[in-house]
């Protein structure tokens, strides 16, 4: 998909461009709906866009729709699946990977990492591969 026709100021090109450095590189949902937008607006007028690429670009929206809303489903499978895991261990004993760390669960943390326990003794466990859990 080609835009032709945008200008930005430096200000405004520099701000973009640090805002993309530090961003994931993905295209959410609303991103792709303004470049669709742009491209529309900023087509020439005495060359119209081919209407089978316009049918493609929106077969292309309505696929990035779709993907939005199965992340946002999967996101939801994997919150519960940790909070089933979560609530497993909950008193408990629990040993780390390396056998290192072990106590009693006396706490649970969702992170982004996973489920941290907090063990009574205040130490923390991720409870991750090859941890057991008694």
């Amino acid at each position: 998909m080609q835009v032709t026709g945008t200008t930005t100021s430096p200000t405004a090109a520099t701000a973009s461009q640090t805002a993309t450095a530090n961003a994931a590189p993905t295209v959410d949902y609303n991103a792709f709906l303004r470049l669709l937008i742009a491209q529309i607006r900023n087509q020439d007028p005495t060359k119209p866009m081919d209407s089978t690429q316009y049918m493609a670009q929106l077969a292309s929206f309505s696929s990035v729709e779709q993907a939005v809303q199965t992340n946002a489903k999967l996101d939801a499978l994997m919150t519960n699946s940790m909070l089933s895991q979560a609530d497993a261990v909950i008193g408990r004993t629990l040993v780390s990977a390396d056998g290192a760390v072990s106590g009693r669960v006396a706490s649970v943390t969702l992170t982004k990492s996973g489920v941290m326990a907090t063990l009574e003794g205040g130490a923390q466990v991720l409870v991750t591969d090859g941890v057991k859990v008694r």
